[in-house]
């Protein structure tokens, strides 16, 4: 994993962190899919914080001149799926979560901490990895 890639995901990671997201999970897919480079993956408290997060994603990242392919799921607020192209930002209600389990899916995917990652105090989801 190159230092570059882990500092480029820096600024969606800052983004989804603005509005609180809990249980944040980085994975590095780039081996895996051809999707995309990176899932980032989050929880909101209720269907209204999901759809908070992912409007002040949306808005911060604008800023720094990054708009999304594709936005699905606001409405309902259980799911959110943002579309940066090489990075696909999962929000969810986290019983949705717990649900769909992306982690167990993509569960040989490494997982990333940025800088910002490591100095943020944050509950761990039972499938990140405890040595890092």
């Amino acid at each position: 994993m190159t230092d570059e890639f882990v500092d480029a995901l820096e600024v969606y990671v800052r983004a989804v962190t603005g509005k609180k997201a809990e249980n944040l999970v980085v994975l590095d897919v780039r081996e895996m899919t051809s999707v995309a480079d990176a899932f980032i993956i989050c929880s909101g408290r209720s269907n209204r914080q999901v759809q908070a997060i992912a409007e002040y994603i949306q808005s911060d990242l604008k800023k720094q001149h990054k708009k999304p392919l594709s936005v699905e799921g606001l409405t309902e607020g259980h799911w959110a799926l943002l579309d940066y192209g090489d990075v696909i930002i999962h929000i969810f209600y986290e019983p949705v979560r717990l649900f769909y389990d992306l982690e167990g899916l993509w569960m040989d995917a490494r997982r990333i901490k940025t800088r910002s990652m490591k100095s943020m105090v944050h509950s761990k989801t039972p499938t990140e990895d405890s040595d890092e």
